[in-house]
């Protein structure tokens, strides 16, 4: 396809493409999908080899959030029956992220329920990162704590935090229609806050939600501007109990379209398979390595994900090892904050990788041709499990 054959070029050159090329990945049909997990897989080896990133989550405070995110199963008035706790004590969470890093894991993703922290929530998160710090040594931590107010981003970084998470999670455009109680102006401003601090700006999106193509271009391309180092592609876990849980908009081939659009408008970028892969992807995930060179190891926030050492096997099944701790996970030009990105510019921020928050979103499709109608997927509840094990409880982590 000369489509393909002019994405490969552009994403082995930095380019990035036209939001037409774009959405016609998005338009391609399944009889063309392998085409198109090979092209954009061509780009993938191009900056990150075989390698694959593995990240743990430990999840500090769970549940009884303020905020109304339509996709959040720890959302106000969620009825999704989720653990609800305060906050972890600092040597509670560096025994989770212990497990993680035993398992593989070279990041440790440190995320709270909430609008946003308090000063005095950035000095518990700073004991945090310093108590898993000095039990793991050379680990990499995120943070993602919501929005962040003035001198926040500096103070975790000041603590030994690498990186930070927060999500754009769809279009601008349709943004209000998920959340109301911030904007994704909110979230735009707290992820250049972070990149200010000199910490690594990871920022991603949720697919399944309902939003249509362009949406996705709009949210990726957005994300292409703020030049985050880790894009994390969420795709949403219907919980029962939140306003979203009807909506099982995705099938295994719509993810893989989705995750390769990802990497062509963000080659160079580490491009994150996170929530929802399980539930959406399922025996399709091995291809999903072709496109996405980083993973969450085991459980997710506040749903499970397969076991630790399943994901283990499905690397190595597939051809991928495990991205070790001394190994840059960004090229050599993102490694060194050299710009050079993007033509005409780059969009900002400092150099590393980041965490991310799991639920999702979908599309309708956009093209000159009418795509032939496709069946709407089954539910598959059945795959929808809320964490019961880990941080927490009293049960061992998945890791």
């Amino acid at each position: 396809m000369d489509l393909l054959t002019a994405l490969v070029d552009k994403g082995l050159r930095r380019e990035l493409p036209s939001r037409e090329e774009a959405l016609a990945v998005l338009a391609t049909s399944d009889d063309d999908l392998l085409d198109v997990v090979a092209a954009a897989g061509r780009v993938r080896r191009r900056w990150f080899g075989r390698r694959v990133k593995l990240n743990y989550l430990v999840n500090l405070k769970s549940g009884l959030c303020p905020e109304d995110c339509s996709y959040c199963s720890q959302r106000l008035g969620s009825q999704a029956g989720v653990l609800k706790y305060t906050w972890l004590k600092p040597e509670e969470a560096a025994a989770a992220a212990s497990a993680g890093v035993a398992g593989g894991a070279k990041r440790v993703c440190l995320v709270a329920s909430g609008r946003g922290p308090t000063d005095r929530d950035v000095d518990r998160v700073s004991q945090t990162i310093a108590a898993i710090k000095g039990q793991n040594e050379g680990v990499e931590v995120c943070a993602c704590l919501g929005l962040l107010s003035g001198g926040q981003a500096d103070r975790l970084r000041e603590a030994g935090a690498d990186a930070y998470n927060h999500n754009l999670n769809t279009s601008e455009g349709t943004y209000g229609s998920i959340t109301t109680t911030h904007t994704y102006a909110d979230r735009v401003d707290t992820v250049q806050q972070a990149q200010a601090a000199g910490l690594s700006a990871c920022s991603g999106l949720i697919a399944g939600m309902g939003e249509s193509d362009e949406d996705l271009v709009d949210v990726v391309f957005g994300l292409r501007e703020l030049d985050p180092d880790s894009v994390p592609v969420n795709f949403l876990i219907p919980f029962e109990g939140t306003p979203l849980a009807k909506e099982w908009n995705l099938t295994p081939q719509r993810c893989l379209r989705i995750l390769a659009m990802v990497r062509f408008v963000c080659p160079d970028v580490e491009v994150r398979l996170a929530g929802g892969r399980e539930v959406h992807l399922r025996t399709m995930q091995p291809l999903a390595l072709h496109l996405a060179n980083s993973i969450f190891l085991g459980d997710y926030l506040t749903s499970e994900g397969q076991a630790g050492q399943a994901d283990l096997d499905m690397i190595a099944d597939a051809g991928f090892e495990v991205e070790g701790a001394d190994t840059v996970t960004l090229p050599e030009h993102r490694a060194a904050g050299v710009c050079g990105t993007h033509e005409g510019g780059c969009g900002g921020g400092g150099c590393g990788e980041g965490a991310a928050c799991h639920h999702g979103a979908a599309g309708q499709h956009t093209a000159d041709a009418e795509p032939a109608a496709q069946a709407v997927p089954a539910a598959r509840t059945d795959l929808v499990a809320v964490r019961r094990r880990g941080a927490g409880t009293d049960l061992p982590p998945n890791a």
